[in-house]
Parts: C-alpha cells; structure tokens; sequence
C-alpha cells in the first residue's frame, strides 16, 4: 500500500465514520470500538512507511560511507587472514597463531600449486612470525608474486594441530562498484570486516 492508496482509503473511510454517526439511530448508536481500531490501524501503517523512507535513505549514506571507508585502506599495509602473501624484495612473511607447542612441516607452494621449499620446525604456542627469503632447496631465488603457505603439525601426542594465517600486504585498490567494497590484497579481495590490523608504513 503506497501513500495515495493510503490517503485515498482514510479520506473515505473518514466520510463513511462522518455518514454513519450522522445518521446512527440514538437510541441504537453504533460501536465506537470498531472505529477507533480502524483509525489505530491507519496511523500504524501510515508511520511504518515513514520508518520505510528514512529506511531508504540512510542505505545510500552507508554505503557512500563504506566506499569513504575502503578509499582510505588504499596503499596501506594491513593483515588478514590468510595463507597466500606477496613475495618482495627477497622476502615473504606470514603471521602464525599457534594454540600449542607443535613440531610442524611448513610447505611454501608458487601460483600453480607447486611445492618450492619445505621446511620442518618445532614451534611455540603463541603468535609469530614465519618468514620465507624466496629461495627453494636449490637456493635459487623465486621472482616476486604471491606465494601460499600449507602447514601440517601434531603435538607432543600425534594429535593435529591446526595453525591459522595470516599475512601482511598493501592494500593495491578498492573496488567501489560492490557492496561491501571489496580490497585487493595480494591478489585477492577482502572485505573491510577481514582486515585485523593496520600496520604503519616505515616510510
């Protein structure tokens, strides 16, 4: 029901109430009970489309707001989670929680899926930092793109341990034309409630 449909119906309806109580039988008047329910009902429907109309307006505003939001991510360095990070100058870095003392077998796999480095280490619970200098088991150096990180661990009794990433890169763009934004981290998208921290830049 629109406004004019609404406005059309309480105009009429209010010339029907008028008829009617002009012309009740006073020693039969008709139940005002009935009337007053039909005028509430009218006046609740009437302030649920004015609800629904600041409803419309305030979604362009969040959104504008949400495209404000991601401009302002644009060239800064955050962390999400994630197993696939940027190599750069000789270095990538993911950021492991580990939730209890683990020996572990960390894979470092290119683009394609193959595996490049391995390496096996014992590690701490709590959080840290992995760092992969480019190179495979040859020592040769891997141009820079995105690399994934696979972990498999067990602790002290077998029992897999399952280890969340993280990884740290420059936000490259925003893409205003979906909603939410969607931020290009390296090389994938990532909405704003992803990022965990923003890291200030050194330069």
């Amino acid at each position: 029901m629109d406004k004019d449909t609404l406005a059309g119906n309480f105009q009429t309806f209010l010339t029907l109430l008028t008829t009617q109580l002009k012309n009740q039988n006073l020693l039969d008047p008709l139940d005002t009970n009935q009337f007053t329910a039909q005028l509430a009902q009218f006046a609740q429907v009437e302030q649920q489309l004015k609800q629904n109309d600041q409803l419309a307006t305030l979604v362009p505003l969040q959104k504008t707001a949400q495209s404000t939001a991601a401009l302002e991510f644009v060239g800064q360095t955050v962390s999400v989670d994630g197993a696939t990070a940027p190599l750069q100058n000789g270095t990538a870095s993911w950021d492991l929680t580990v939730p209890k003392p683990a020996t572990a077998t960390v894979n470092i796999k290119s683009a394609t899926g193959q595996t490049i480095c391995t390496t096996n280490t014992t590690m701490n619970a709590g959080r840290q930092a992995f760092t992969w200098d480019g190179k495979d088991a040859s020592g040769l150096q891997w141009p820079n793109g995105t690399y994934t990180i696979a972990i498999s661990a067990e602790d002290a009794n077998g029992q897999v341990v399952a280890i969340p990433t993280a990884i740290q890169a420059t936000v490259d763009s925003a893409d205003l034309t979906q909603s939410p934004p969607l931020l290009l981290i390296a090389g994938q998208d990532y909405t704003l409630d992803k990022i965990k921290r923003v890291v200030r830049n050194s330069n």
